[in-house]
């Protein structure tokens, strides 16, 4: 056996642009004068975790804020908007699933978001993607580190009982792509609309779509 691990939410359905939508809506709701342009939010996509760039942003900008109250009510505002939206999976995704189960592959999600977030997005991708079609899903709760840390990837792995070497993450962003490496997992970039253009360090390919025979031949190469 040997697995494939989905790392974002933005690597089965790409919504960074929603993502941002949600901070500026958040930020409104909590008497913020702050709207993060593409530039700005693009700038602060090498690392994971909204609830932290929220804190740096108000560091960086003098302002006193409950981060941690502003990313719930961010969270609750992309929740609704992932329901409301006619979302559908990226190029390649779907038959990269399809393809992994056929042929005795593993299938994770193993992202740094909340379950709610994930419960959301399933609900809206039912019935092409839904949480039976990941042998395991790993959220927020599931380990104390964030990426870059490779804690999250050490955690499916040993859940799967599968090896790093026999494995291949999918990651859009930079944190996410140091953090399959840092565990020793092959790692194909796959860039979101705000990430395209963005180095990934050492991740092995960088498409715009997935193919499941190329990324099946990455397992065993």
């Amino acid at each position: 056996m040997s697995a494939i691990l989905f790392g974002s939410i933005s690597t089965l359905v790409d919504t960074s642009e929603l993502q941002r939508r949600s901070f500026n809506e958040a930020f409104a709701a909590h008497d913020l004068n702050w709207n993060w342009s593409r530039e700005d939010y693009r700038s602060m996509l090498g690392s994971n975790g909204g609830a932290d760039r929220i804190s740096e942003y108000a560091s960086d900008t003098g302002t006193e804020v409950d981060a941690a109250a502003v990313h719930a009510t961010k969270s609750e505002i992309f929740q609704r908007l992932i329901s409301e939206s006619d979302v559908k999976t990226r190029p390649g995704v779907a038959d990269t699933i399809d393809s992994a189960k056929a042929n005795g592959i593993k299938v994770g999600f193993v992202t740094t978001t909340s379950r709610d977030n994930i419960d959301a997005l399933l609900a809206a991708l039912s019935p092409e993607l839904t949480a039976d079609s990941f042998d395991v899903i790993v959220d927020a709760s599931s380990v104390d580190a964030g990426k870059p840390d490779p804690a999250s990837y050490d955690f499916a792995l040993k859940t799967l009982g599968e090896n790093a070497s026999d494995s291949v993450a999918i990651e859009d962003n930079a944190g996410g792509a140091a953090a399959a490496a840092a565990a020793g997992i092959t790692c194909v970039a796959f860039p979101n609309e705000n990430t395209a253009g963005t180095e990934f360090g050492s991740a092995t390919d960088t498409v715009d779509a997935l193919d499941p025979e190329r990324v099946r031949a990455l397992i065993s190469a």
